[in-house]
């Protein structure tokens, strides 16, 4: 017996389950009851990997062990067969069977993964009747653990209090689940405890613990833990990963990229972090560096790694290279993933692909109240307001309850497509909504609605239902009597802005603005006399565009361009042909006492203007859509200048301003001429 005994541990050894096979058949002709080596056995075949052996030859004892029952309750748990050991606990119970510690420790961990919490507080009292609750750690750990993973944290603690001697296992089970529910003021407050008792940390303690001081903003303490890390020799991936996100979260960005530089090897959830930190630091050209660095390292992204890096590609508005991160996204098998798919969306609609975006949606294999919200508003950025309705109509089909960004989405949408009733009825449903509550950005977008429409008492009277309306409101309401040339009203308004920020800059230069187009010049002079005593500098006018991978930038009268003679012939060629189509230029958008032939001269040299003659110089011959980018609002007569210029040409201009798209084909916008 002791030769078989030998020759199956040898087999779990080496995981030969041929062997081990055979030697179960020599145990069968020989003899030799089940009741000295079905144990062995089983072990064996669990080790050597086949489950459903070890279950088969399980089924066949009659008398069974705990430590048999402990042995294939386990390895289910291990395998994912969590529902599978449930039923092996309860049989077990059934047959007289007592668990023991090791049952316990591993049991709990399948009731929370089945989300079976009154299974999971009855073996709890059956452990306190046994005397094993507190008396053994691996229980304690594992009743703390299965508490944290069900949201029960004051479950969790009682049973970590009740524990006399609490080793690192039991500290690091309740500081991560403070951590993962968001306490983490709880966690590091566990972890002073634990080191004022002396008990030291393992890796996975100040990995998770890190990451508390992370979400605090805690760099003092996050900077202790570092030390101790590196005193302590445990600079483990796992601690090191933790390093990195504690440092991008409190904005120490070189810090976290001088821990990566100074890894030895980084994993996918490494690399993930790494590329995360950097694009929510607003590093997002590192960001893409890193990530193709990633890529040649032969890492494979998940799909936060992809969602982050497409994040970063719609904040710098690179459609070339988002492109090519959707190619990887295709080739990995991600491209339905919900994640991947709402980071896609909301890339094309930031970049004005509206089909691109909407392709993306239409192949999700999920589709869910984010995707949703992600689609809606790229319509919302580029002015497809009855899309956007559509698709918000569609969701109460699809069972899915819109949330407080889906009402924000949809109002922008109205917005930006001058559907008026439509956003006041929306707005009158989320008012009427109990579960949804009204923000200042549902006011901001319906105020700016109401405002363009020239409805600008009633947008008036919806602030003053605002408890405590901020600067922001009554500045988008500024805007609008800006657009609509309404001095007096722009007066009234300006006061209530000065009233609560004396020193707000920008609203003296938008009053400053609207007394220029309207040319009262005394008190443009009188305003901006103030802009200088306040030491305030208008940002100015700046337009950029990519062409063949080669960004260019113009702001208004530029001369530094190397092709600016080339620029300024194809300018001037394009506005004598759009002034025979009716292109007329409003030189009241000119914010200049000018005279009036000069003030059209002033007009002709705006930074978008340059930019679009030069693209159009740039790509003659080409029939490619034409993509600029605006850190301001586009002005009405540039508005106007470029619906002529996309009906001359033929071609398809898209323009991103500070608040939206603008596509111009054949003489039109989709903007309509409400912006």
């Amino acid at each position: 017996m002791n030769l078989y005994s030998s020759l199956i541990a040898q087999c779990a050894h080496t995981k030969s389950l041929t062997t081990l096979r055979a030697v179960h058949n020599k145990v069968i002709k020989s003899g030799f009851s089940y009741s000295f080596l079905g144990h062995k056995l089983i072990d064996g075949y669990i080790k050597c990997g086949s489950l459903v052996e070890a279950r088969k030859l399980f089924d066949e004892l009659t008398n069974r062990h705990i430590v048999t029952w402990n042995s294939i309750i386990s390895s289910h748990i291990n395998h994912g067969k969590c529902k599978e050991a449930v039923e092996f606990y309860g049989n077990m119970l059934v047959e007289g069977v007592l668990p023991d510690a090791y049952t316990f420790s591993a049991i709990y961990k399948a009731f929370s993964q089945l989300g079976l919490l009154r299974h999971g507080q009855r073996a709890h009292g059956l452990a306190v009747v046994l005397g094993l609750e507190v008396q053994d750690g691996f229980v304690a750990s594992a009743l703390v653990d299965m508490y944290a993973k069900f949201d029960k944290m004051r479950d969790a603690h009682s049973v970590f209090l009740r524990v006399l001697e609490k080793d690192v296992v039991l500290f690091t089970a309740l500081i991560v689940g403070y951590t993962q529910h968001g306490l983490d003021g709880e966690a590091l407050e566990v972890y002073e405890d634990m080191v004022c008792r002396g008990v030291k940390p393992n890796e996975y303690t100040l990995a998770c613990i890190l990451i508390s001081c992370g979400n605090l903003g805690d760099l003092v303490n996050g900077q202790l833990i570092h030390g101790l890390v590196i005193k302590s020799g445990l600079e483990s991936v796992a601690s090191q990963t933790s390093l990195l996100t504690m440092y991008s979260r409190c904005n120490m960005v070189e810090d976290s990229i001088k821990v990566f530089n100074l890894l030895d090897y980084a994993n996918q959830v490494t690399w993930t972090s790494f590329v995360v930190g950097l694009v929510q630091n607003g590093r997002e050209e590192t960001a893409v560096s890193i990530f193709r660095e990633m890529i040649r390292c032969l890492i494979r992204p998940n799909p936060f790694t992809l969602s982050s890096i497409l994040q970063a590609c719609s904040s710098l508005a690179m459609l070339e290279v988002g492109e090519q991160m959707h190619a990887i996204t295709m080739k990995l098998g991600l491209d339905g993933n919900k994640y991947t798919g709402a980071a896609l969306i909301n890339l094309y609609g930031k970049c004005g692909n509206v089909e691109n975006a909407r392709s993306v949606f239409d192949v999700l294999t999920e589709l869910d109240v984010v995707a949703i919200n992600s689609m809606i508003y790229a319509y919302a950025q580029n002015g497809f307001g009855h899309e956007a309705l559509e698709l918000f109509e569609r969701m109460e089909k699809l069972g899915l309850v819109p949330n407080s960004v889906t009402f924000i989405s949809i109002l922008v949408a109205c917005n930006n497509a001058g559907l008026v009733e439509e956003g006041c009825r929306i707005f009158s449903s989320i008012r009427n909504n109990q579960k949804i509550e009204l923000t200042r950005d549902h006011f901001t977008c319906m105020i700016d609605l109401l405002g363009r429409s020239r409805r600008l008492e009633e947008a008036a009277v919806l602030i003053e239902e605002v408890r405590n309306p901020d600067v922001v409101l009554w500045r988008t309401l500024l805007n609008t009597c800006k657009i609509h040339g309404e001095v007096e009203m722009a007066e009234k308004v300006m006061r209530k802005i000065l009233e609560l920020a004396p020193e707000d800059g920008g609203t003296h230069i938008l009053l400053s603005n609207l007394y220029a187009s309207a040319g009262k010049w005394n008190q443009v002079i009188e305003t901006k006399s103030t802009i200088r005593d306040m030491k305030l500098k208008k940002s100015p006018a700046m337009s950029w565009l990519d062409i063949d991978r080669e960004v260019h930038t113009f702001m208004a009268g530029d001369l530094s361009h190397p092709r600016a003679h080339e620029i300024f012939e194809m300018l001037h060629g394009l506005i004598e042909k759009v002034k025979i189509l009716g292109y007329n230029p409003d030189t009241r958008f000119v914010l200049q006492d000018l005279e009036e032939e000069k003030k059209m001269s002033s007009l002709y040299y705006h930074s978008e203007k340059l930019a679009i003659a030069f693209a159009l110089w740039k790509t003659i011959g080409r029939t490619t859509t034409i993509r600029i980018f605006k850190n301001l609002r586009v002005c009405g007569d540039c508005h106007s200048w470029i619906k002529f210029v996309s009906l001359l040409t033929g071609r398809y201009i898209i323009a991103r301003d500070a608040k939206r798209f603008h596509h111009f084909k054949g003489g039109l916008c989709s903007c309509k001429d409400y912006w």
